[in-house]
């Protein structure tokens, strides 16, 4: 018995849910040109986030060097986003990458994927939400956030913020109880959005031309100085670091890459479009490098304009673009911007609200977490449960944690989520094809496992002879279930190579690049590893199955794209992930349990739910 609810329980781990049956009224949409693919992306792109966390990075992390930043973060994205296209095309169906992975890969996989971007999508409606408050503060001379930070400051814990944000906390109330009511997110509210997000790069830009010094990309520490004693500001002055263009050296754009890798997330989410396009495997990664490229330009020409205009060490970590325009003088302009900011931020914030709860409904319901969560109620046709539990969860953290250290939670959330998507590519493409529709269930229940192998031919068997021969001499011209399964242990010993090759460029960079006979020889080893794991995983017949989109030079785009995100992820302090690590074992005990019970219970083979709608990435 014992053995049995052994063996249901490792069966349940990598159980996959078959893709329901295509509604008709999906295939009947007008076909979209590459054109309105970039403007969807574009638009998914541009968040008035980003122009909050400007300040702070350029404060105290990259100095005017955000802009290359930024250009980092866009070529990472294309990476990801190009890794996210194909792993869609194995499921193309509109959705989160929460659905993908639960059919493609595996309920295993796909919590791990799940609780992570439910981690972003926590940080990035508090990090929005505490935003809000800083620009409207902002707006009344900054007396709120004063008063607070005088009472409270002297008691808070050095890894909370200076003080609680009281204004924070009340607007996510207010919009959680709407959002409790029913409200919804109409077109008019969307295009008005869009419109005054692509009205501040613009402005900004045209102001940064006007009023900009290229003297502030040369600042020195005399600058410094003279602004130091001279200086009638009520905030302090960040740090000088070395002056100059990147004061903060090259760990400060690495640091600052990391943190703002989510400033392009949004050009993902364009992606299940794609099925709409008439070329998907031309139009899907053109539109997608258009508007990366748009973003970058947006981003980047929005933090030269103000540095440009405001000494870095001078500018205002909170509410940067409002605060720049009243330090040289255009008050008017200032007080327009925080009110173009107060009404994108709050839209964010309804898009974060509304992506969390709905995938809180899609894993709740499937049973990975508290099915309560998922239900609907029948007055409002909202899941009350999921939205309360979002909402709270979401004020206590918007209240009490820095929007520094929101910032970088959004990027441990999104980081991992994209490593495991280009892992997943890796892997499923020398996988023996396998039915990921309804018609592919088996005659025992709907779950189809990654036990399995192909049904078209015999499973050959396999001694460590054979599996040997098989790493450059494949016996198949297509994937069998010995490749497959080199391939995955391949992929993982890949990732455990890039992560020690991560590891020391960023611990050691010095050293390294200086001639260090130890670390010298071991990057060396390790990368004489990663190109010998590369060719047998190249020398592996690959699945003929058609797909939308295929990634190019497979098999090097993805360890690329992995290798960029690890050492991104390196770059983000430990404190941070310690709250990460928190979250996953929170997350892993929930699984577990869920696990374990369903194994007891002998309850592995129950029919899944429909999909939720789709959820914003």
């Amino acid at each position: 018995m014992l053995r049995q609810y052994v063996r249901q329980f490792r069966q349940g781990l990598v159980r996959k849910w078959p893709l329901e049956a295509r509604e008709e009224s999906e295939s009947r949409r007008a076909p979209l040109s590459t054109f309105d693919l970039v403007i969807l992306g574009v638009c998914r792109t541009l968040g008035a986030g980003v122009y909050v966390l400007i300040g702070v990075m350029t404060l105290l992390i990259a100095g005017p060097a955000i802009v290359i930043s930024f250009l980092v973060v866009a070529l990472s994205s294309v990476l990801s986003g190009l890794c996210y296209t194909e792993f869609w095309s194995y499921v193309p169906r509109s959705g989160s990458v929460y659905l993908y992975s639960v059919v493609a890969m595996g309920k295993l996989y796909a919590f791990l994927i799940g609780w992570s971007v439910l981690l972003y999508l926590l940080a990035a409606a508090s990090c929005v939400t505490r935003a809000w408050s800083y620009a409207f503060d902002s707006l009344i001379g900054n007396h709120i956030s004063q008063a607070l930070e005088r009472t409270f400051s002297p008691h808070m814990p050095s890894f909370l913020a200076p003080y609680p944000d009281f204004i924070a906390l009340g607007l996510v109330l207010l919009m959680t109880g709407l959002l409790v009511l029913g409200a919804r997110v109409t077109t008019l509210i969307i295009k008005v959005s869009t419109g005054l997000n692509l009205f501040v790069p613009i402005f900004m830009i045209l102001s940064g031309f006007i009023k900009g010094d290229l003297h502030n990309w040369q600042l020195t520490e005399q600058d410094y100085r003279a602004n130091t004693s001279g200086s009638s500001s009520t905030f302090s002055l960040g740090p000088l670091g070395s002056g100059g263009f990147v004061p903060f050296g090259f760990e400060g754009i690495l640091q600052g890459a990391a943190i703002l890798f989510t400033s392009y997330f949004g050009a993902h989410g364009m992606v299940t479009a794609g099925k709409e396009a008439p070329n998907p495997q031309r139009s899907i990664p053109l539109s997608m490098v258009i508007s990366i490229f748009i973003g970058f330009l947006a981003y980047s020409g929005v933090s030269a304009a103000l540095t440009l205009m405001v000494p870095y060490y001078e500018i205002y970590p909170y509410s940067p673009l409002p605060q720049a325009f009243l330090q040289v003088g255009w008050d008017p302009a200032g007080y327009v911007m925080a009110a173009v900011l107060l009404c994108t931020l709050l839209y964010s914030f309804l898009c974060a609200m509304v992506s969390m709860f709905q995938l809180t409904c899609a894993m709740a319901a499937e049973g990975l977490l508290f099915r309560g969560l998922a239900q609907i109620h029948t007055r409002t046709g909202t899941p009350i449960m999921a939205i309360v539990a979002s909402g709270t969860l979401t004020g206590f953290t918007a209240s009490l944690l820095g929007i520094l250290d929101l910032v970088k939670l959004m990027s441990a959330g999104v980081l991992p989520a994209y490593t495991l998507v280009a892992v997943s590519v890796l892997v499923l493409r020398y996988q023996p094809d396998k039915n990921l529709s309804k018609e592919g269930k088996t005659e025992e229940g709907n779950e189809i496992s990654d036990l399995e192998a192909s049904p078209s031919e015999p499973v050959p068997e396999a001694g460590p002879l054979r599996i040997l021969k098989s790493l450059w001499f494949p016996t198949s011209t297509t994937p069998t279930q010995i490749s497959g399964q080199i391939v995955y242990g391949c992929a993982s010993l890949l990732v455990l190579l890039l992560s020690i090759l991560s590891l020391i460029l960023s611990q050691w960079p010095s050293q390294v690049f200086s001639g260090d006979p130890v670390l010298t020889t071991v990057v060396v080893v390790v990368l004489l590893l990663i190109i010998g794991v590369t060719v047998i995983i190249w020398r592996q017949p690959q699945s003929p199955s058609p797909l939308l989109f295929r990634i190019p030079a497979l098999p090097v785009l993805p360890p690329v794209s992995i290798f960029v995100n690890i050492y991104l992820m390196m770059q983000i302090t430990s404190e941070t992930w310690i709250l990460f690590g928190i979250w996953m074992a929170i997350g892993s005990v929930i699984y577990l349990g869920y696990e374990i019970r369903h194994s007891l219970a002998g309850n592995n083979h129950q029919q899944p739910p429909a999909p939720t709608p789709q959820t914003l990435d």
